[in-house]
């Protein structure tokens, strides 16, 4: 993409002041973006290009994220909040009024560029209170949304869903190893009728879904150089699902005292400091809106996405690694034994889980 080009995409957009230049900002691993410098004291933009191959729905996309940046900006607008502009963030329409454009069979957004910014990377009881802290006042303002939004990608995080996948994996078997790894899929079915606790729950009208981040973590915060949190980022994956979402799939890399592909399992715990910080923080932020059952279920979200990952792990591993990178043959392999001692090392505090809990809410 020419330096030309990519002026003209920026240029679509209803954008202030003239485009000096456009430069690769950050290192993202889904979206390619770039920082578009304006001339003079008119504000800069970050151009992102959307991959539509994990995000084929481009209108639910940006609908999505419209509702959900408009409805915080009220929120904070009926607080008075200041400085509003750098706490949350706000997407430009094109001059059509749609919020991409589409060039060369690609899709492009554009977002206000907050300066004098930090990111944060890494795991401590510190960063895990913020993180939960954050994320539970994202859902909390999201609680009253009266827009309906869309799956970005559908059944994310349904574990029946996922364990369906697993079963036609196991069933056809086309790498022939089903026999030497038995071991793990009488584990995964041992607990498939309690781990589908959620989806029936909601079948039975007991448990709400919600508008959640789905992809929960300090790297999706942006901090002030003071270290103050200014807003929760990359919205792609906001959608409907249970609050378990966004508190288990963070402990499930937060928690582990092992990267998820380490093959060292005896030196896997669940780090319930980790756990204790994050859940202050978030019950800090969420106990208002949450529902008692939403609450009591929490140690169950905690071991829920261990066991969901080691499901889609092994069906990877079944199928030939077709879908996760791999660097070695076994590499899946590990990562499923991986995540199941870690789900063994989660249950094993479930009830050191319910005791904190419960002394949080008093």
């Amino acid at each position: 993409m020419t330096q030309q080009d990519l002026q003209h995409i920026a240029q679509a957009f209803s954008i202030k002041g003239e485009v000096a230049e456009v430069k690769p900002l950050g290192n993202g691993l889904i979206n390619t973006t770039y920082k578009v410098v304006t001339t003079g004291d008119t504000p800069d933009y970050v151009l992102q290009h959307i991959n539509t191959a994990i995000f084929p729905d481009v209108d639910m996309l940006m609908d999505n994220i419209v509702k959900v940046t408009s409805h915080i900006r009220g929120k904070l607008e009926a607080a008075g909040t200041a400085d509003i502009d750098r706490k949350v963030l706000e997407f430009v329409p094109c001059k059509d009024g749609k919020y991409y454009y589409v060039y060369d069979q690609k899709y492009w957004r554009v977002m206000a560029f907050i300066p004098d910014t930090v990111s944060k990377s890494g795991v401590t009881p510190e960063s895990s209170y913020i993180v939960g802290e954050t994320f539970g006042d994202f859902q909390a303002k999201l609680a009253d949304i009266p827009a309906q939004l869309g799956e970005t990608i559908k059944d994310f995080h349904n574990i029946e869903f996922r364990l369906q996948q697993l079963k036609e994996a196991i069933a056809a078997d086309k790498m022939g190893r089903l026999a030497a790894t038995r071991d793990i899929a009488d584990e995964i079915e041992k607990r498939a009728e309690s781990m589908t606790r959620s989806e029936r729950l909601y079948r039975e009208g007991q448990l709400p879904k919600r508008i959640c981040h789905c992809d929960t973590k300090v790297d999706n915060i942006l901090f002030d150089k003071e270290d103050n949190v200014l807003c929760v980022i990359d919205l792609d994956t906001v959608m409907p699902s249970f609050i378990f979402s966004d508190f288990g799939d963070f402990l499930r890399s937060a928690a582990n005292t092992q990267p998820e592909d380490s093959p060292e399992y005896d030196k896997i715990a669940f780090r319930m400091d980790i756990f204790k910080a994050f859940t202050q923080g978030y019950l800090k932020t969420a106990s208002a809106f949450l529902q008692p059952i939403e609450v009591e279920n929490l140690p169950y979200a905690a071991t829920l996405f261990p066991y969901m990952q080691l499901v889609r792990f092994y069906a990877d591993y079944l199928n030939g690694d077709t879908y996760y990178k791999i660097q070695y043959p076994e590499h899946n392999l590990v990562r499923s034994r991986n995540q199941l001692t870690l789900l063994q090392r989660a249950e094993e505090c479930i009830p050191e889980m319910e005791a904190f809990i419960k002394e949080q809410l008093g």
